[in-house]
């Protein structure tokens, strides 16, 4: 992990002197007539027909916790007359990536203290998290760690050997320390969402494959890198035997930042050496399809995923790949993408700290992470921790002490934090399969739009600023009238 740059934002009562902002702006509204002019966004002035866009229906999170992603059972309307609000134009001729899902990472940690509920309260929440029922949230994609994590407990690998010895054919590779939570967790999740896709990633390699013999930094030995490549074979296959199918690794969790515990580090002609000489081939050989996706780590590197990109041979067996945003912009994304436009991107990690303001953590992390990321050629977006305890464990001795989880678990009580809302916002109404369609941004309205598989359109706004903001949303010349308070979100479908 590395430090969060979320932004903490303190929430104003607009008062305007002299004007009334009517609640949702009815057909009936008592404002005052507006006359007619062209909106921000450079859209056409509103069609002269009053046609509102049918069954549209909405939810909405307030920054100061007054809603909490709750529908809303005011319908939305049009203001009979032109009015001045700018206008989201949302128009599905245009089309962009396909997405994947949106989640977070089931640490070892997660699992855990999950799995320390009684059967039903485990249940209960388990089909809230990933079902697709109107009191579920539907979460579609999980990251999972290949060994230990930061947030577990202890640190671990699939192959630990006492010191001095080694096992250069991995007779001794076993899943045993992920059999008593992480695996029977991950079965019962497939019970309720059996399509679920599932990213896996390691935190460091077998000590004895390592330059330092320690969990901490440290670099592979290229003298391991086909064992290492069969230590991912052999993974892969145990868990596909046991009816958990990894849809893509990454080589390496944030290959840049050797000081977490457990890390490595893996510079960008590393891994493309690793991937091309011994991973990809050992994907080949052994018939498996999961994807590789490089990189896992900031936006500020965006020379690292081109690096391995540039190389020919190593760019064959790559998917595409993954970002995090504790450095740099989101928009290095879509820079990998225009030098690369047949390669995946994906947004894989984001925590929200115990230190952070449910407010401040709302607007930045769905401004950046699941519009920002998606707007920029984004598959799927992740935040961190699904869930941890009131102490923000489990975690390893230097691992993320301040990382919240979605869900904080004290005995039978389950707390829903800032990251259950963010995700939640994306997850309970784009289902994997959706793909992203054209929508422009006015203002302080950060928005992204979907069409999902059924044909319904989902639009996800976010109001950036701190002042209450009116706006019209428009699709195939119908339209509608809302507003969002100051640092709020709302998903739109219709």
């Amino acid at each position: 992990m590395t430090t969060t740059n979320s932004a903490t934002f303190s929430l104003k009562v607009l008062f305007v002197s002299g004007i009334i902002i009517c609640s949702m702006l009815f057909a009936t509204s008592a404002c005052s007539k507006k006359t007619s002019s062209s909106n921000s966004s450079g859209g056409t002035t509103p069609p002269p027909a009053n046609t509102p866009i049918p069954n549209i229906n909405y939810w909405i999170t307030n920054g100061d916790q007054s809603l909490l992603l709750q529908k809303q059972t005011v319908a939305l309307s049009i203001d009979p007359n032109s009015n001045t609000y700018p206008f989201i134009d949302v128009d599905s001729t245009q089309t962009f990536q396909t997405i994947d899902g949106f989640g977070f990472t089931l640490t070892g940690g997660s699992a855990y203290v999950i799995d320390q509920m009684s059967a039903g309260t485990k249940a209960a929440l388990l089909t809230e998290l990933f079902g697709n029922g109107s009191t579920s949230i539907g979460i579609s994609y999980l990251r999972i760690s290949i060994g230990a994590s930061d947030m577990t407990a202890s640190v671990f690998s699939y192959d630990d050997m006492p010191a001095g010895q080694i096992d250069t054919n991995l007779n001794n590779f076993s899943l045993a320390p992920d059999t008593t939570d992480l695996i029977p967790l991950l079965k019962q999740i497939l019970l309720i969402n059996p399509s679920i896709k599932i990213i896996a990633t390691p935190w460091s390699a077998p000590l004895w494959m390592k330059d330092n013999d320690s969990s901490i930094g440290g670099s592979l030995l290229s003298s391991y890198y086909n064992v290492y490549a069969q230590y991912f074979v052999k993974y892969i296959q145990q868990m596909k035997a046991l009816g958990i199918t990894i849809d893509a690794i990454t080589p390496q969790n944030e290959p840049l930042n050797p000081g977490n515990n457990p890390s490595l580090y893996m510079v960008a002609t590393d891994q493309a050496n690793f991937i091309k000489n011994s991973l990809g081939p050992a994907f080949q050989a052994a018939g498996i399809s999961t994807k590789i996706i490089v990189y896992d780590h900031n936006c500020d590197q965006p020379g690292y995923p081109t690096t391995i990109l540039s190389d020919a041979t190593a760019s064959a067996f790559v998917n595409g790949s993954a970002f995090h945003l504790y450095a740099g912009d989101i928009s290095a994304l879509s820079q990998v993408h225009n030098s690369y436009p047949d390669k995946q991107l994906y947004f894989t990690e984001q925590y929200t700290a115990s230190t952070g303001n449910f407010g401040g953590d709302l607007q930045w992390h769905l401004k950046n992470v699941v519009i920002g990321s998606t707007r920029n050629w984004s598959r799927n977006a992740l935040e961190w921790n699904l869930a941890n305890d009131a102490s923000y464990g489990p975690h390893t001795v230097g691992g993320c002490s301040t990382c919240k989880g979605a869900v904080t678990i004290s005995g039978s009580v389950t707390s829903r934090n800032v990251g259950y809302y963010i995700i939640a916002h994306a997850s309970k109404f784009v289902p994997a399969g959706s793909v992203r369609i054209a929508s422009n941004i006015t203002g302080n309205l950060q928005n992204v739009a979907f069409m999902t598989p059924n044909g319904q359109k989902v639009l996800i706004v976010e109001n950036d600023g701190q002042a209450q903001a009116g706006f019209n949303i428009r699709a195939n010349g119908k339209w509608v009238t809302t507003v969002l308070q100051g640092g709020s979100v709302g998903t739109y479908v219709w």
